[in-house]
């Protein structure tokens, strides 16, 4: 236990950026210089061989479990700590079944489903009451979580450049809010598809409580099998979808889209982004999102620069995710013991740490979020400012 304990202080030790203190049964180490920021009691060291394969599943494991304790407020500091986490190790090789999963329909279907069909009653517990699963936009520091979503929705349905009678296909549409908020607005004809069975339903049953059948409706179906409709839309949109594409997939969805779209079509697509290419965070991948890779901004704008989408707008959104994402964990607290019912502990741990873990990655740059507004080849027709 002893040499243990040495080997874990001593690895923790190289995190020293911000100050903080280890408790471990009745004594104290401390890492960094000056007065520690948080502190953490550890209960069951993680081993040494674990935290070298993956540093994130090691300690993230050890939250869930109840193994590590954080005194204080989670979010500040994982705030405080990920601004380390390239210092984090990952074993790629030990790890490739993990972290490079299989790009066909059926495993991404696999994926797909592991999250977004936990249960319609979970995610309504914390989101919004539009449903909205991705970056809000706060026009003020007081905008609400609801007010932040319909902001979200409404600034990308006027880059869209909509006209009544138009058609939308939205890759990955989620509950739905989106399309409808078109149809309402615009009377434009919406179709939707998602991979997620709990999704799909809840969209039909909003549909029908809205009355829109007749201008929405909502398909189970892989984005690869949209270009056999053979329908051609005016606009395409995908909010938070490309994220569970997968690198080697990226030029086949950007180029699914080039067919289904108008000559001089508009595509906006919303993601969270990264500054350079790399394969994710395997906790993540192992707990949360399967498969899950986040795309960097430059091969997203290379590959539509081989399709010939011209790039019209980029927008960076990242300290918005950070300010969703909080607001999510605050509902999430406040449904916590719901949540625990529903479920067990540990899924509450695992869900509150990647809520927060998520929020401190945004605030420290580790990922980013971008909206891009492509034309399918020239556009000459829409309005010439930034903001029509």
């Amino acid at each position: 236990m002893a040499v243990l304990e040495k080997e874990f202080v001593k690895f923790m030790g190289q995190f020293d950026a911000c100050p903080f203190e280890i408790i471990t049964g009745e004594k104290s180490h401390f890492i960094g210089k000056g007065e520690p920021k948080f502190s953490v009691t550890v209960h069951k060291l993680p081993g040494m061989k674990s935290l070298l394969k993956s540093t994130s599943i090691a300690l993230g494991e050890a939250y869930m479990d109840g193994d590590i304790e954080i005194h204080g407020d989670l979010y500040e500091t994982l705030n405080l700590f990920l601004g380390q986490i390239d210092k984090f190790y990952t074993d790629r090789w030990k790890l490739r079944k993990l972290m490079f999963t299989s790009g066909d329909k059926n495993n991404q279907k696999r994926e797909v489903s592991s999250h977004y069909d936990i249960g319609n009653d979970f995610y309504r517990l914390w989101l919004d009451e539009t449903l909205s699963y991705s970056c809000g936009y706060f026009k003020e520091n007081d905008t609400t979580l609801y007010e932040a979503q319909c902001c979200k929705v409404e600034r990308i349905l006027e880059k869209l450049n909509l006209k009544e009678g138009m058609t939308l296909c939205d890759i990955g549409c989620g509950w739905g809010f989106l399309l409808m908020e078109a149809a309402k607005k615009y009377k434009v004809y919406g179709m939707g598809i998602t991979l997620s069975q709990e999704q799909q339903k809840k969209c039909k049953e909003r549909i029908k409580e809205e009355g829109l059948e007749e201008y929405v409706h909502v398909k189970l179906l892989d984005y690869r099998d949209l270009p056999e409709l053979h329908i051609k839309f005016d606009r395409v949109v995908s909010v938070g979808m490309l994220e569970h594409v997968g690198r080697n997939n990226y030029l086949e969805f950007m180029s699914c889209v080039k067919r289904m779209l108008k000559p001089g079509g508009l595509f906006l697509l919303h993601y969270i982004s990264a500054l350079k290419e790399y394969p994710g965070d395997a906790w993540v991948k192992k707990y949360i999102f399967p498969g899950g890779v986040v795309p960097s901004l430059r091969e997203i704008i290379n590959i539509a620069g081989d399709l010939r989408f011209y790039t019209l707008d980029v927008e960076d959104l990242r300290r918005h995710y950070n300010k969703t994402l909080l607001c999510w964990n605050e509902n999430f607290q406040r449904h916590r013991s719901e949540v625990a019912e529903m479920f067990d502990e540990r899924f509450t741990r695992m869900w509150e740490m990647y809520l927060c873990a998520c929020a401190a990655a945004f605030m420290n740059g580790v990922v980013d979020l971008h909206q891009i507004l492509f034309s399918n080849d020239v556009n000459n027709e829409i309005p010439m400012t930034r903001w029509y």
